[in-house]
């Protein structure tokens, strides 16, 4: 078993779509980002690979790269996981947390959660999703953007 860690933070601008956990949340704001800066699944990728040991983020989908231009990060989650399944792993489950004001994400937390068991190949209760506030401090609390946190456990598949 491997435990990996990630962190990923994403400006709020007028003119974007907002997606989180592979998922159109209506609001009238968007994450600012090279792909659709789906802050939550940049966490979770992160916390993947650095499971794996198998660096960041940034190594794999560089922002420079013209062919991750609007890219949705449920593609980039599901080449993490065929690089996760090269090294010999699969993901046993993953627990992220969302910080943001608004908007409230508990509507569209299901849908995510399907979209996440979908790609990871885990059942719905290896997918945890939460949600927090920062009580009006920092950048989060000023609305300025979001902020994401995953936890990933992964273990080496045996195939004897």
């Amino acid at each position: 078993m491997r435990i990996g860690k990630g962190y990923d933070v994403h400006r709020l601008v007028e003119g974007r779509e907002l997606i989180l956990g592979g998922v159109k949340v209506p609001y009238e704001k968007g994450l600012l980002g090279h792909s659709d800066a789906d802050v939550l699944l940049h966490a979770m990728c992160d916390a993947l690979l650095g499971a794996a040991g198998l660096g960041d983020i940034g190594e794999h989908f560089p922002d420079s790269d013209p062919q991750f231009k609007g890219i949705s990060s449920l593609l980039l989650l599901a080449h993490c996981v065929a690089l996760l399944g090269r090294k010999g792993y699969e993901v046993v489950n993953v627990d992220a947390t969302l910080l943001a004001e608004k908007p409230k994400i508990s509507p569209y937390k299901s849908a995510m959660r399907d979209n996440i068991a979908e790609v990871l190949c885990l059942d719905l209760e290896d997918v945890n999703i939460k949600a927090t506030t920062t009580e009006g401090l920092g950048p989060v609390g000023r609305e300025e953007g979001m902020a994401a946190l995953c936890v990933a456990l992964i273990k080496r598949v045996d195939h004897g």
